[in-house]
């Protein structure tokens, strides 16, 4: 199965790529919303576990199997060395089954913690719900979160597009920082 790009759908009403961004998403210096989803592997991942141990940079992610996710991801796995280094979580989240991740997963090599937020929740709580992707349902828009070890977010980035990429060098210097 070949990956495919997505159409994007402009942002409603009257207001700016940019005004749009920064109304969603949350902020930084706000305590993280703690949650647990299944892993592709169908393991719990529970956010606070990690809390008092090591930063962890949460990427959500419209769809497995689409263009730009695809790239992002074999290009977080080839470089996951970087973020070892800073002693960081790496985890992406979709509103993809972890039946669908894991296959992604496995079909690209991609070997960061995936884990499914199915029903949305988790997508609504950090408020980067994307609706009607290409018109063909909700999904998670392109976010990165830096969360430290006390559960505080220390990055924000919801992009303009779900074609653009979050700015992982930014990510980088944020973590290096914690």
């Amino acid at each position: 199965m070949k990956s495919t790009e997505i159409d994007i759908v402009p942002h409603p009403g009257n207001m700016t790529a940019q005004q749009f961004i920064q109304s969603m998403a949350l902020k930084t210096d706000t305590k993280a919303p703690d949650f647990t989803l299944k892993t592709s592997d169908m393991s719990d991942f529970t956010l606070s576990s990690h809390f008092g141990s090591k930063p962890t940079l949460l990427l959500f992610f419209p769809l497995a199997f689409t263009g730009v996710c695809t790239q992002e991801f074999c290009d977080l796995t080839a470089g996951f060395q970087k973020y070892a280094d800073l002693n960081a979580n790496v985890v992406g989240i979709s509103v993809d089954s972890p039946f669908a991740q894991d296959a992604w997963a496995k079909k690209e090599g991609i070997k960061i913690t995936l884990v499914s937020d199915l029903n949305k929740e988790v997508t609504k709580a950090y408020d980067v719900l994307f609706a009607a992707l290409a018109g063909i349902g909700d999904t998670s828009a392109r976010a990165a979160f830096v969360i430290d070890k006390a559960g505080v977010i220390r990055y924000s980035e919801q992009t303009a597009t779900p074609k653009d990429l979050p700015d992982f060098n930014k990510i980088t210097e944020v973590l290096a920082s914690l």
